[in-house]
């Protein structure tokens, strides 16, 4: 290839080096983008990977029993005795400090034991706990009588291996044998799962998957875009190569290698810019936590591939546009007409329709369980609705044309509408990337407006209420032990209350009956206002249970006495403080009477919904503001990209007497029209696929009304548009002078 030739074609005037600068800015941007999404998955596997061993089941630590002739006879278990490579452990997902979930394990070993704890090593004595740094800081910030005695003595931190971020809140305490076996809660471990999601693996990759592509896409618009930028500029410059003797192939070659340099500088500065913004990615809290720094690296072999990835993609893709353009000696005389799209461009957003359609039946009404299939057909489907509505939207684009140019009744409408219907695909292209982000906030809010559909549980009377803490009672403990724990709690600062209720046997125990018994002058303390006149009142068990919305009323009790029964629950009321809250939970959870770890009717808010779907709401909103974003400056790109190209055409109309206005309205025109056209298209389509992703992860899900927050992206992506559409309106003045009209 001449050198001559290619200085000639890519530099030589101020507004080349611009072009060139614009893609490398634009190819930075994008790699920047990938790199951190790259990043951001391998972290997400890892600190996942990292804290598996918190998902470990084991196995029963009670044998069910046998009669001699074999089969299974009713009646206690024999425990299964503990070994020096088995431990005993016991799982309280629910111990929870100021609205933070701190995640519990119990452990009972022998002295001799030769089991290693992740992060820990040896299991600790009874009385102790490791906990994470993050935790041991909050414990060592509050006062004890609020946290750290629930836990024993400090013996250690957990290292950073096995924890999931740096804000984790982990503790493993240590108990006697005797403790976990009472509440037959325990369960015997011998080995730590590696599985970090259980059976909910499948379907968790498969939602990120999902949301990488959706990401993923309107990086690679804004990278096509860009790398598109000032074509009728370049077109004109080749043909003044074809007229002095420069073959197709030739110039094809020279659009390769002058797309590929500013690409090349753009993505190498896209991988530094991914370097410096790694720390700041790192601080965005996933799940509860923020992700540890390191675990966002993609490694050089990562970055190399992305960057030669992107260059060859955009070398090969100007050469292609160059030579299906067959640009002649006097090609920039002529315009590059389209081939009207057809009806065909609906298949590969039905097809992509059927693919995820075909795999939510497949696992939630036939339930032939292939998840090898399942999950590729569900991201299959959900790419090919991404190119489907980039493919039809121009198809439907050039219908509303046809339509807007019958009725046009302006010289701005005329022109815009006769442009759309010429070149759908080169108009529906500006505005493409925010058609896709409009339907990918819509999939994101659909998904995580399941989040929002529980209520927050009612106040008032015959209703347990959200300032008070509860915790049923162990077997084997008698009346006046529960009373104690009740005396001691009730003179805590903010404690207003300390009720114990009765029963048969415990809430647990087979003889456990419907009701608990109070007394009734304690009643009062709980809430209830119609109280009848009898000692002793009951009143449904249902009445702990957060998501009972009826008042339950108390009916007066068989029994004339208490003496009988055995204590069942205890519950705490509060003056709804952070800190008595606190101190009620921790002085429930160490009274030494309680089997499980206290509950409020508002900590329902920190479990109501499974951990996949909550994991994911961050990235949700995340993958909002990173898809509106894009698609601004795409658009805005792509706009002014449109100006630059036609400035010829609109220069000649200002100079038969267009003023400037009529020409920015075509241009408002031409961006509005192929939006409006699918943005209600994309809206219906994200929240359908949204809906189909969740009832593929569990159809117990609902996707509701979503939360405000959508309607905000929403109105931020329109402002985005009409910002982008008018930041290139100074284009127009500038771009249509008498200079432009000139044919050499």
């Amino acid at each position: 290839m001449n050198p001559g030739l290619l200085k000639l074609a890519v530099v030589g005037s101020r507004s080349a080096y611009g072009r060139l600068a614009s893609i490398a800015g634009g190819v930075a941007v994008g790699v920047c983008l990938l790199l951190l999404l790259w990043g951001g998955a391998n972290g997400l596997s890892a600190r996942d990977d990292r804290g598996a061993w918190l998902r470990e089941s084991g196995r029963p630590s009670v044998a069910a029993p046998l009669a001699t002739d074999g089969p299974v006879t009713s009646g206690p278990g024999t425990p299964v005795p503990l070994t020096a490579d088995t431990v005993l452990i016991e799982a309280n997902p629910g111990e929870v400090f100021r609205d933070q979930l701190i995640s519990r394990r119990d452990v009972a070993a022998l002295g001799s034991t030769n089991f290693r704890i992740p992060g820990i090593g040896k299991p600790p004595a009874p009385g102790s706990y490791y906990a994470s740094p993050a935790l041991q800081r909050l414990i060592e910030a509050t006062p004890r009588n609020e946290l750290g005695d629930r836990f024993g003595t400090f013996a250690g931190t957990i290292d950073d291996a096995a924890l999931p971020g740096p804000d984790s809140l982990i503790v493993v305490a240590g108990a006697t044998e005797a403790e976990l076996r009472q509440n037959g809660r325990a369960f015997l471990v011998s080995d730590f799962t590696t599985n970090p999601y259980g059976g909910s693996a499948a379907a968790y990759n498969t939602v990120l998957s999902i949301g990488a592509i959706a990401v993923f896409f309107p990086v690679l618009l804004l990278i096509s875009i860009v790398t598109g930028l000032g074509a009728a500029q370049r077109r004109e410059r080749f043909a003044t190569l074809r007229l002095i003797g420069a073959s197709p192939q030739v110039v094809s070659r020279i659009a390769a290698v002058e797309t590929a340099v500013p690409s090349l500088i753009g993505a190498m500065l896209g991988v530094v810019l991914a370097l410096v913004l790694r720390p700041a990615v790192a601080q965005i809290p996933v799940n509860g936590t923020r992700t540890f720094a390191a675990d966002l690296t993609t490694g050089w072999v990562a970055a190399a591939a992305v960057v030669a990835g992107v260059v060859a993609a955009s070398a090969l893709v100007a050469a292609h546009r160059t030579a299906r353009a067959g640009i002649g000696p006097l090609g920039v005389t002529r315009a590059v007409h389209e081939k009207p799209p057809t009806l065909w461009r609906t298949v590969p957003l039905l097809a992509g329709l059927a693919a995820m359609i075909t795999a939510v039946i497949m696992i939630r009404v036939v339930e032939v369980g292939l998840p090898w299939l399942e999950s590729p057909l569900l991201i299959v489907g959900f790419a090919l609705i991404l190119v489907g509505i980039v493919v039809i939207g121009p198809w439907l684009t050039r219908m509303v044309s046809r339509v807007g140019l019958r009725r046009a009744r302006s010289a701005a409408g005329v022109i815009a509408a006769s442009r759309i219907q010429k070149t759908p695909v080169a108009t529906f292209r500006s505005v493409s990337g925010l058609v896709i982000a409009v339907f990918v906030v819509s999939v994101f809010a659909g998904g995580s407006s399941i989040i929002e559909s529980t209520e927050a549980p009612p106040a008032g009377p015959g209703l347990l209420q959200p300032t008070s803490l509860h915790a049923t009672v162990s077997a084997g403990h008698t009346p006046a032990q529960a009373a104690e724990a009740a005396r001691r709690a009730s003179e805590l600062p903010g404690i207003r209350g300390a009720t114990v209720g009765y029963g048969p046997d415990v809430l647990s125990g087979p003889d456990a009956g419907p009701e608990i018994y109070l007394r009734a002058a304690d009643a009062g303390g709980l809430g209830f206002e119609d109280i009848p006149a009898t000692e002793v009142v009951t009143v449904d068990t249902s009445f702990l249970y957060f998501w009972t919305t009826q008042p339950l009323a108390l009916t007066p009790a068989p029994a004339t006495s208490l003496d009988a029964m055995v204590p069942v629950v205890m519950v705490l009321g509060t003056d709804g403080t952070p800190a008595a809250m606190d101190r009620a939970r921790t002085a429930l959870n160490g009274s030494g009477i309680t089997a499980i770890p206290a509950s409020s009717p508002l900590d329902f808010k920190l479990q109501s919904t499974g951990r996949l779907i909550q994991g994911l709401a961050v990235l949700a909103y995340l993958g909002m503001f990173v898809a509106i974003a894009i698609a601004g400056l795409s658009l805005a790109v792509a706009t002014a990209s449109a100006i630059l190209d036609r400035k010829r055409v609109l220069g000649l109309m200002r100079l038969m007497g267009m003023p400037v206005s009529a020409l920015r309205r075509v241009i408002t025109r031409e961006a509005a029209v192929p939006l409006l056209t699918v943005l209600l298209l994309s809206v219906g389509l994200g929240f359908l696929v949204a809906w189909l992703m969740v009832t593929f992860v569990d159809d117990t899900y609902r996707v509701t009304w979503p939360a405000p927050d959508y309607f905000v992206a929403l109105g931020v992506s329109l402002l985005l548009a009409l910002g982008a559409v008018t930041a290139t309106f100074g284009l127009i003045r500038g771009n249509t002078g008498l200079t432009v009209t000139r044919f050499e």
